[in-house]
């Protein structure tokens, strides 16, 4: 590949094409976020960014049909989940334009005599590496919390997305943010590896796959700086309980085929207890079954995977998986870049699969004995990302959620993030946390004052 380029997944058409950024370009970008960090982000106030933050807010409302159109053609979401993201990424940067004021205000520190306090701080220029899943919503997540505490911003876009990096440049430009403060780059890995090692650079943070959040954590790790991760999950979706069978499989469905499947905190593995295993099994199935990738601009709940590369690796996960002895519960099949549902059974801790992130509509459904049976199979996984207990009990559930090694815990519910709620996972799954009010305290300076 010689730069960024949309190709419709549904469709094949290629759209627009920018070549990676030169040398000069990327060094010209920093110096710019260095500059603006050095000035602007040092005088203004909060009040004045939060402002800024609002208008960003408003147009993404105001562009929310663009910036739609635009996530369809790059990645193939379908058109209603795509307006979604657009409407959350919009509720995120209200929600910390909203609340700067209290996030960053001082903190006092009792102390004996004298006077001491917190200030919180930004901690310069941030490098943002983004996956293609979510292009408008993951920008939101790092920049909106960063830009309001005053760190400035170079923004790197999956390769396959350059029209939404055109598109929230705009957004940010027109917002009133001095030029510098986000600025996108058409970067490649290797340039991303020595922007992390230039003096300027205070942080990088990264959503995106296991291998890339290792190769950024290494060269973080060897020049000293800070590094948010949120890498892959393969979240557990814990029936233990249930007074309404149809619900909990349709929230079980809800969550596995979001994005159509390709969502890093889907529900990926089913982990049922034997006396509701046949019966949610077999609805479970029979619910999937129904679902057929359709066109993701006309209603369709289920669209294309992004790529055909992705469809080619989800289709060898499949048939590996089977042939290390998993059970095809629904047999999906693929065509292109569309994947129709597919369920296994019967994977055991010598297949691969037990221990794989898929990323598509395919699900593993497990039967255990009971609740400790469960949380042992939940937490047998490289991943730490989310997790789902469904349960009539209140008592169970909060036992459950306490045992699972994970960064969150939903109980009863799937799609119940908010921007109020940190966002982040343990193990493989990455570190630190986006969202809510840990989200903006990643790359801050707590700095202590104190005067006797």
């Amino acid at each position: 590949m010689s730069g960024y380029a949309v190709v419709n997944p549904f469709t094949g058409e290629r759209g627009l094409e920018v070549p990676f950024a030169t040398n000069a370009e990327i060094e010209d970008a920093l110096n710019r976020a260095a500059a603006t960090r050095r000035g602007w982000a040092r005088t203004s106030t909060v009040a004045e960014r939060a402002a800024a933050l609002g208008r960003v807010a408003d147009l993404h409302t105001e562009r929310r049909e663009q910036l739609a159109d635009i996530i369809v053609r790059e990645m193939g979401k379908p058109r209603e989940q795509a307006l979604g993201e657009v409407d959350f990424s919009a509720e995120i940067h209200r929600y910390y334009a909203d609340n700067a004021d209290a996030f960053l205000a001082d903190e006092p520190i009792p102390v004996d005599g004298g006077r001491a306090l917190i200030r919180k701080q930004a901690l310069g220029v941030l490098v943002g590496v983004m996956p293609w899943n979510f292009p408008v919503y993951q920008v939101a997540r790092f920049a909106g919390p960063n830009l309001v505490l005053g760190n400035t911003i170079l923004l790197k876009h999956a390769p396959q997305c350059p029209e939404s990096a055109l598109a929230l440049q705009s957004i940010f430009d027109d917002a009133g943010f001095p030029d510098g403060a986000y600025v996108n780059i058409f970067a490649t890995n290797e340039q991303i590896r020595h922007l992390i090692a230039e003096p300027q650079v205070a942080g990088v943070s990264l959503t995106g796959s296991e291998r890339a959040g290792a190769a950024v954590a290494e060269q973080a790790g060897r020049h000293l700086k800070k590094v948010v991760l949120e890498l892959g999950g393969s979240d557990p979706f814990l029936v233990l309980g249930s007074s309404d069978l149809d619900a909990t499989v349709q929230a079980a469905v809800a969550g596995r085929i979001d994005n159509s499947g390709q969502s890093c905190n889907a529900a990926k593995r089913f982990i049922v207890v034997d006396r509701l295993y046949d019966a949610f099994l077999e609805k479970f199935t029979a619910a999937l079954g129904r679902l057929q990738p359709g066109d993701p601009t006309t209603g369709a709940l289920l669209g294309p995977l992004s790529s055909e590369a992705a469809a080619e690796r989800l289709e060898d996960q499949v048939a590996r998986a089977v042939a290390a002895g998993a059970t095809k519960v629904l047999d999906g099949s693929r065509s292109g870049t569309s994947f129709s549902p597919i369920v296994l059974t019967d994977v055991t801790p010598d297949n691969d699969a037990f221990r794989e992130e898929f990323f598509g509509p395919v699900a593993q459904v497990y039967r255990v004995a009971d609740e400790a049976e469960a949380i042992e199979l939940a937490n047998a996984t490289p991943f730490g990302l989310g997790s789902y207990v469904f349960t009539d009990d209140d008592e169970q559930a909060y036992r459950v959620a306490d045992q699972l090694d994970a960064g969150m815990v939903f109980i009863n519910a799937v799609g119940a993030d908010a921007a109020e709620l940190p966002f982040g996972g343990v193990k493989r799954s990455g570190t630190g946390r986006e969202l809510g009010a840990l989200g903006i305290t990643e790359f801050m300076n707590r700095k202590m004052i104190r005067q006797p």
